[in-house]
């Protein structure tokens, strides 16, 4: 803790943003290195806490998000519950978004922290580059091949109506 914990903080505060989520964040990834029974211990424990604290985090944001935009639509069908919309789109909405997640499932690891930390947690390049510790030039490259990856498989499921 006394070796990595000050980088560990800094990239928890990159990605998080406030010290209550941090200091959470932070905790539960030691604690998860504490109950590892000794045979499951890693060899390179300073890859195994970075790993288990961006997951942490973006969890973390992941739900955080979920629940805003939850939140945000109650609000708007409890003020305006006469246009709550056509029930035919608001479930092709459900379901596109349905897809869009189990395709996001299938994206290998690097390109799915890409789109993580620049698209839903909405850091910038550079930022994501700095916690991934690679160019901004790679994440670049990573984001637009999960997007094209994700653009395929989402047209290949319009045509063959098939969920991946």
């Amino acid at each position: 803790m006394k070796d990595l914990g000050p980088s560990l903080v800094h990239l928890l505060w990159r990605i998080l943003g406030n010290d209550e989520d941090v200091c959470d964040a932070y905790q539960e990834t030691f604690l998860r290195l504490a109950h590892l029974p000794d045979q499951q211990k890693p060899g390179n424990i300073r890859a195994y806490l970075y790993q288990t604290a961006t997951n942490i985090a973006l969890t973390d944001l992941r739900k955080k998000q979920t629940h805003k935009k939850a939140l945000s639509h109650l609000a708007d069908n409890q003020s305006n519950p006469s246009q709550s919309g056509d029930p035919g789109k608001e479930l092709d909405t459900q379901a596109l978004c349905q897809r869009l997640r189990s395709a996001m499932a299938h994206l290998p690891d690097y390109l799915s922290d890409v789109i993580a930390l620049h698209d839903l947690a909405e850091l910038s390049y550079q930022e994501v580059a700095e916690i991934l510790g690679i160019r901004v030039a790679t994440v670049r490259v990573y984001r637009h091949k999960a997007l094209m990856l994700l653009a395929s498989w989402l047209d290949r499921n319009d045509k063959n109506e098939v969920c991946l």
